[in-house]
């Protein structure tokens, strides 16, 4: 959502601008009268709320309130709605990438098997939070962990009803089952979508989860998983199977 609700907010806010610097320019005895506010780039500008000529410091200017009161006005407003250039769109992809790093613990003498770390790399564009981006491709992870070794819902085969649809017996995972999680966000601004140079994350950070967590217990195990969640006694049972 903020990748693509981001180009709308900036040209809104721009019309806002081109609004206040407008008026500006017709309010009784303005100081911009005889200034052009177009061009490229702009002879006027707004900096720090203040409209000042652009090639002058923003305090040699006004500040917007006060053009709001010269003019009597309560507030200037302007909406925008941006959609993908038809001509554009099929060039460049929008998507964001990542890849998954997983390391198990496998113990068959105790039937133990453990997530012990996991590495999450991103490439999203900008992140505009870095705080929120992080905890949403964390939380991502959470899931994946969830959906490779625990969660798995169980239908009654009389009537296609779910029995375990509670959280007393549908499995998920908690914080003795997460190890150390680290993220690394790329942050390479990609242009083309917008100006701020920001993708989607959404559920990126689920992606691949599960496929590297079987990797990496057929690599401690050497069973190839073909069905999730993973089960040990199922991996115990491959390995008797290939021993015999």
């Amino acid at each position: 959502m903020t990748a693509t609700v981001l180009p709308a907010v900036t040209q809104a806010t721009q019309g806002a601008v081109d609004r206040v610097i407008a008026a500006a320019q017709t309010m009784p005895g303005s100081p911009f009268k005889r200034v052009s506010a177009g061009g490229d780039p702009p002879t006027l500008k707004m900096t720090a709320g203040r409209i000042h000529v652009a090639d002058q410091p923003p305090e040699s200017g006004m500040p917007f309130e006060q053009v709001l009161v010269e003019r009597r006005l309560a507030a200037l407003e302007a909406e925008s709605r941006t959609a993908p250039d038809p001509t554009t769109a099929h060039q460049y992809s929008a998507h964001s990438f990542g890849a998954q790093f997983i390391e198990v613990l496998w113990d068959p003498g105790i039937a133990r098997l453990r997530v012990s770390r996991s590495l999450t790399v991103i490439d999203a564009g900008k992140i505009i939070n870095r705080r929120t981006g992080r905890n949403q491709i964390l939380g991502a992870v959470v899931m994946g962990i969830g959906m490779a070794l625990f969660e798995e819902t169980i239908y009654d085969s009389r009537n296609a009803k779910p029995l375990n649809n509670n959280f007393a017996d549908y499995i998920v995972s908690t914080n003795a089952d997460i190890p150390d999680l680290d993220c690394i966000l790329v942050e390479y601004p990609d242009l083309h979508l917008n100006e701020y140079g920001a993708r989607g994350i959404g559920e990126i950070g689920l992606a691949g989860l599960a496929s590297a967590l079987t990797m990496a217990i057929y690599y401690a195990t050497g069973v190839r998983v073909r069905k999730l969640p993973v089960r040990v006694e199922e991996l115990m049972a491959e390995q008797r199977n290939s021993i015999a």
